[in-house]
């Protein structure tokens, strides 16, 4: 199978397949909602280019579907009030990244429990679960995510969703250090802007799973094992 090793395309060992066979896999969606994709000038915490990926999440989620790999989505859920967050102890992102984009005017509304913000964008059918319990970068934390795989049998996750370079990156390295086998799906992540993005795939590339686009992934798994 094809894959992106620090931005080169090159073919993988047969001993891949741990990574990429169909089962005991699961599909896992970060935090395409409302709060980071609305096009609202009051959107919490704007991710525009990850506007760009939700159809082919929905495509690629619709196919994993039909092979019987379970989709996951996963959001970031605050309670009102800020105790989780803005009057605790703050995430980081909230004084970090203003440097880079300014001042963010409607901060404290991202990811409050019922709040418009926290609605999916990309769909989410009556087979999937979600995990909702984001409070910080990665789905891992402090989330019941791991334990949620470990009881669906999981070994390998596939990973989609925003931001590259910042929850996608902090969920692949905590999925490896766990013992699952990571793949990112190149076409269906977005980051911060191209350069970050490169380099969070790179660097997933070589320290903790495979790179790879959605219609390569597919095909490995549509692909009957005997005729690979």
């Amino acid at each position: 199978m094809k894959a992106t090793v620090y931005g080169k395309r090159m073919e993988l060992p047969d001993s891949f397949r741990e990574f990429t066979e169909r089962a005991g896999t699961v599909a896992i969606s970060i935090d395409l909602h409302q709060g980071h994709l609305s096009d609202d000038p009051d959107c919490p915490c704007p991710a525009p280019r990850a506007r760009d990926v939700v159809a082919g999440v929905d495509r690629f989620h619709d196919r994993a579907r039909k092979l019987g790999v379970p989709v996951i989505h996963v959001r970031s859920t605050l309670r009102p009030g800020g105790a989780d967050d803005v009057k605790g102890i703050p995430a980081a992102w909230r004084m970090t990244f203003p440097l880079f984009v300014g001042d963010i005017p409607n901060a404290d509304a991202h990811a409050i429990a019922g709040s418009r913000w926290t609605e999916f964008v990309t769909r989410v059918e009556p087979s999937d679960l979600i995990v909702d319990s984001k409070k910080r970068l990665s789905a891992f934390y402090p989330t019941d995510l791991d334990f949620l795989l470990r009881n669906m049998g999981a070994r390998r996750v596939v990973l989609t969703g925003c931001m590259a370079d910042c929850c996608v990156l902090n969920t692949a390295f905590d999925a490896s250090n766990l013992g699952y086998r990571v793949t990112v799906l190149e076409d269906l992540v977005r980051g911060t802007d191209e350069p970050l993005e490169k380099a969070a795939l790179a660097m997933i590339s070589l320290h903790l799973g495979v790179v790879t686009d959605s219609e390569t992934l597919l095909r490995v798994w549509e692909t009957p094992a005997d005729a690979r």
